[in-house]
């Protein structure tokens, strides 16, 4: 799916400052977690000439998340990281460099959750593992 399809997808025009933050987020061989603040930093220095404002970065996250583009991960209560990899996964989240990494779920064993609640189901299990300097 092209940039221009995924932005009419989540309800957005396709303007030239929503394809430029298409193609940071989603122009990569690699999964990208990212704070908004962070990735309007990056659009600003990458596109020096013609800023960005933060509205239009958050609104085309808070779509792209909507759509199923983009997973939220809430670190804290004031953290909420993106990451452009929405399969089931885990993370690493280090403390010190505040640096998502993600956790296969070959690299975790079966993990049981004895506990259930009337009326509901399990739909996924990710962990997040809080790591910090020795």
């Amino acid at each position: 799916m092209n940039f221009e399809d995924k932005l009419r997808a989540s309800g957005l025009r396709p303007t030239k400052q929503r394809l430029r933050i298409c193609k940071i987020l989603f122009d990569r061989d690699k999964t990208f977690h990212f704070l908004v603040k962070d990735l309007v930093e990056t659009l600003n220095q990458k596109y020096d000439e013609k800023k960005i404002s933060v509205a239009t970065v958050y609104n085309t996250v808070h779509a792209f998340k909507k759509s199923g583009y983009l997973k939220q991960l809430n670190i804290d209560t004031i953290h909420h990281y993106y990451d452009t990899n929405v399969s089931h996964h885990h993370h690493f989240f280090d403390e010190s460099t505040k640096e998502l990494i993600d956790l296969n779920n070959d690299q975790v064993e079966k993990i049981e959750i004895k506990k259930t609640l009337p009326g509901k189901t399990i739909s996924s299990v990710e962990i997040l593992v809080k790591i910090e300097n020795k």
